[in-house]
């Protein structure tokens, strides 16, 4: 450099008058107690939440609560050109669907909470303007005016030639050392132009870091002259996230391993301005098994509908139940915390970044059906009833009208088999509810008499006609199976199943084949919950109607 570093920056930014040390004062240390981490999920608004985004966040939540920290949320919207319509919108609703809830940044459109922003890239240009001046005054960035096809003849070179990496560098950083009246003529001349980090790397030189997640890592020094503002004044994400997360105070950037490749330049960015260097853990990514080669891969927008979060808000996964299966990718003493901690909240759960395996998290959509009927089967009936009341009238509105038609009725129907010891474990989504309880509804009710092999029509008849003579709607459950039990003998059949499968031969069946006809009869289904108690919330009417109506059949 042959001039006045100050001149030139005055030359590039007349509109700064702002200092770092200003901004410094502005946006202090945060008084945390000590070892709190502060952490950032940082979205940009180009899409549907994925969820790998989801994961990602629940790294950054859980991380700050267990140390007493801060979780923020930023949105990095400097790239215009791919940002879509409602892209914040998406991703605020989708955190919101599954209870990531952060305690500063964006809120929603224009709306934000904490005193460290703005939290949104875009209306934060004044700061890394600034931060670019001083920059340009200490001799650390430059001016750039190579157009589009001057960097790609440069590319070209370096493809064609033994670079063994391609970049703004060196020989080829033809901007680096121009002078101070060629800059100055280029901007009269209104040559547009990005603003380039000065890098001191070394070709021979490499750098150490450890890595939370990974240990240490060693990787070449950065020697890129990066852009840090493009020729609108925007920044890069490289020169934006310095500068956010050093006044936003982030202690731990958590992040997708596929950012690993770029910690030598974030490095060099952090320390050319001045900035202490955060704590970096770069989480794996989350993977399935390929249907069609068995082979582990990436998650895919374009292949796998369950890459979006909004997939299981519209299938109806519980969001407890989504975020208890993450736990299980995340820490893999997260089940036997569970399991000592029943009724805890999940995000209790003392998560520890380094409890995260590097290698890539399978995700597993009959696993998280599992989990999520366990999840399910301990929800109170009110719970349970307002979550498929809220599902439905957003997914099926038919099914909305006959569910809250009588919610006294429902509410006892989704509270069979539930609040016990021993809760069924049947449902692990909402859409699965109208399947599941259709006998209950005539709306929906389908009569299905598909006997079981050992019944013949003549003795399906004859159970069928003597129950109707015992039943009585104002039966305990004991009550209603012991009269079941008294009607086997009468009838060919035994009261014991031991003593059946002892000696098949000498009977015609079961109890377990009387009370399977009587459930064929009254839901058209093998498996329901307890059928004493699906029989008091029909009525008697409506199932001696159905019973008569399958003894007509016969």
């Amino acid at each position: 450099m042959n001039y006045d570093c100050n001149k030139l920056a005055d030359l590039l930014f007349p509109h700064i008058t702002g200092t770092v040390a200003e901004l410094e004062e502005k946006y202090p240390e945060r008084s945390l107690p000590e070892g709190a981490r502060v952490t950032r999920f940082a979205p940009s608004p180009t899409g549907y939440l994925h969820i790998g985004g989801l994961f990602g966040a629940l790294v950054d939540v859980l991380t700050a609560k267990a140390t007493k920290g801060v979780s923020y949320l930023r949105i990095e919207d400097t790239d215009k050109k791919r940002e879509i319509d409602d892209g914040v919108s998406a991703i605020i609703n989708g955190f919101a669907s599954f209870g990531i809830d952060f305690d500063e940044g964006v809120t929603g459109f224009n709306e934000e909470k904490g005193a460290y922003g703005p939290y949104t890239q875009s209306q934060r240009a004044e700061i890394y303007q600034t931060v670019a001046k001083e920059l340009v005054q200490k001799g650390l960035a430059y001016p750039c005016f190579c157009t589009a096809e001057e960097l790609s003849v440069i590319r070209e070179e370096q493809e064609k030639g033994d670079a063994l990496i391609w970049g703004y560098f060196g020989k080829w950083a033809k901007c680096r050392d121009l002078s101070f009246e060629e800059i100055e003529e280029n901007i009269k001349l209104g040559k547009p132009y990005v603003l380039r980090f000065r890098s001191d790397g070394q070709e021979d030189k490499r750098i150490f870091f450890d890595d939370i997640i990974r240990g240490k890592i060693e990787m070449p020094e950065n020697i890129i002259d990066e852009v840090l503002l493009k020729s609108d004044g925007i920044p890069t994400y490289h020169f934006a996230h310095a500068c956010d997360d050093h006044f936003m105070r982030t202690t731990h950037i958590i992040r997708g391993e596929e950012w690993i490749s770029s910690v030598p330049k974030h490095i060099a960015l952090f320390k050319a301005c001045g900035f202490k260097v955060p704590k970096y853990a770069h989480t794996p990514q989350v993977m399935k098994i390929d249907e069609e080669d068995g082979t582990k891969r990436k998650l895919s927008k374009r292949k796998d509908p369950e890459a979006a979060v909004s997939y299981f808000v519209e299938q109806g996964f519980p969001k407890e139940s989504l975020i208890e299966y993450l736990l299980t990718l995340l820490n893999s003493n997260f089940e036997d915390w569970r399991r000592a901690n029943p009724k805890e909240d999940a995000f209790a759960f003392p998560f520890n970044l380094k409890k995260m395996s590097p290698s890539g998290c399978l995700f597993d959509l009959v696993k998280l059906n599992d989990v999520s009927k366990n999840v399910v089967s301990v929800m109170d009936a009110d719970t349970v009833y307002n979550y498929i009341a809220l599902w439905a009238k957003n997914y099926d509105e038919e099914f909305y009208n006959e569910f809250t038609k009588d919610p006294e009725f429902s509410r006892n129907m989704v509270n069979i088999d539930r609040e016990s010891p021993k809760p069924r474990k049947d449902i692990a989504k909402w859409s699965e509810v109208k399947e599941y309880f259709a006998y209950m509804f005539d709306a929906y009710f389908t009569p299905d008499f598909d006997l079981p092999e050992n019944i013949s029509k003549e003795d399906a008849k004859a159970i069928l006609e003597k129950y109707l003579e015992v039943y009585d709607e104002a039966d305990e459950k004991d009550v209603w199976f012991s009269k079941i039990k008294d009607m086997c003998e009468p009838l060919g059949f035994t009261p014991n199943v031991k003593e059946f499968k002892k000696n098949p031969e000498a009977f015609k069946g079961h109890v377990g084949d009387i009370s399977t006809v009587i459930r064929l009869a009254v839901t058209g289904r093998k498996n329901t919950p307890d059928l004493c108690s699906i029989m008091k919330l029909l009525g008697k009417d409506k199932v001696t109607a159905r019973i008569n109506e399958i003894i007509k059949s016969l």
